[in-house]
């Protein structure tokens, strides 16, 4: 059986949706930032990294979530969410992904995890970090909008892995300081995602664990 260590409002939440949508067999549990257990002695040894999600399967475990979304899509090939069938659409699939973990996920961690890329007591350097978020989230999520949603889902008319990741780091646009009103596809796909069966099972099982 599958394991899924996550923490809350963080992008463990797409492989979360993504296991509920195909019915796989899998437990989950939380990892809490507020106590630092991700540099606990116990779950680095889960994941060296010391973040989250990791995914222990029965060959080992997985981390970034691109790679745990195309495991989870291709175990369950039946549920169809990667397109693996189209070499070029799965190559697209997993650009769209790369540009989620790579960029969008980074400008938006500049807001709080500034320390990662300048000393902890440069607090002139994360502060200019923090204000140039709206901007370089924003920007990205214009890029979406503009040229990467193809509607009615990221891929057009088929759902993927991609949806569950963008409806994750969506969640957090405003927080970020972007105008929703800017990019409505963006926030329709939100809203639309929001009402899916397995996306609120997701989110009803990791507010309750967190209770």
């Amino acid at each position: 059986m599958l394991e899924l260590f996550y923490a809350a409002h963080t992008c463990s939440l797409a492989t979360h949706i993504v296991l509920e949508e195909v019915g796989a067999e899998y437990s989950t549990k939380r990892i809490d930032f507020g106590s630092a257990q991700q540099r606990s002695a116990e779950y680095m040894k889960i994941n060296p990294k010391g973040r989250v999600p990791a995914l222990v399967t029965d060959r080992g475990v997985l981390t970034e979530t691109p790679a745990m979304l195309v495991f989870v899509a291709q175990s369950f090939p039946d549920a169809n969410l990667a397109l693996i069938d189209d070499p070029f659409a799965f190559a697209q699939v997993q650009a769209f992904n790369s540009y989620l973990c790579s960029h969008l996920h980074v400008a938006h961690a500049h807001r709080m995890r500034g320390y990662r890329w300048v000393d902890p007591d440069d607090a002139h350097s994360i502060a200019a970090m923090q204000r140039k978020v709206p901007e370089s989230v924003g920007g990205a999520f214009d890029l979406i909008e503009r040229e990467m949603l193809k509607g009615p889902w990221v891929m057009g008319e088929r759902y993927t892995i991609c949806d569950p990741y963008l409806f994750t780091l969506a969640q957090w646009l405003e927080a970020d300081g972007v105008d929703p009103n800017r990019i409505p596809k963006v926030v329709d796909h939100r809203r639309r995602m929001s009402e899916r069966p397995g996306v609120r099972n997701a989110i009803a099982e990791e507010l309750a664990q967190g209770e």
